[in-house]
């Protein structure tokens, strides 16, 4: 402050302060609306989000209800035939159309059995239940499926289940002689 020493009265520099508030208060103006819009945007998002998860789990469901009629229709076609099997005196015809019918739904399913016999065992396809002591043959080799095993399409569906023979030593051939 400047004061005149002939005048009582007081000089103060004065300082524009108007316009600095304005700008903050319109920056913070803005910020909010900004923020108002990325919320908006959010909840959008979110809400969309939780309708195709709501979409998603109700085709799921339907996929699986069809899933599940077309193999409940199956299964009760077999159910007919065995019935009708039971039912007959000579069953033997209907136990070819079952096991026709069975052939049928593997093929549409893309089933297909393992043939081990005679091969090399394969770890991915064979589980080896046991070993047998073999001369007649090369070590490693499967001499008897004990269960069959599938593929469905070119992936495992159940392994075969099946002995291995193992060659018989000299030793062994010579202590069994």
């Amino acid at each position: 402050m400047v004061e005149d020493k002939d005048s009582t009265t007081t000089i103060s520099p004065q300082i524009n302060t108007d316009k600095k508030p304005k700008k903050t208060a319109n920056r913070v103006n803005q910020l909010q609306n900004e923020l108002k819009e990325i919320n908006d945007k959010l909840m959008r998002a979110y809400a969309e989000m939780q309708n195709m998860q709501k979409r998603f789990e109700k085709e799921m469901s339907l996929r699986e209800e069809s899933i599940k009629k077309k193999y409940i229709c199956e299964f009760i076609d077999l159910y007919e035939v065995l019935l009708k099997a039971y039912n007959d005196k000579d069953p033997k015809s209907a136990l070819q159309i079952i096991i026709k019918n069975i052939d049928q739904f593997l093929e549409r399913e893309c089933v297909k059995p393992i043939e081990c016999l005679g091969k090399i065992f394969d770890h991915n396809i064979h589980h080896a239940i046991t070993t047998t002591d073999r001369s007649d043959c090369e070590d490693g080799v499967i001499v008897e499926e004990v269960k069959k095993g599938y593929l469905i399409g070119d992936k495992l569906l159940r392994p075969s289940q099946v002995i291995v023979a193992k060659k018989k030593s000299i030793e062994t051939v010579k202590e069994g002689s």
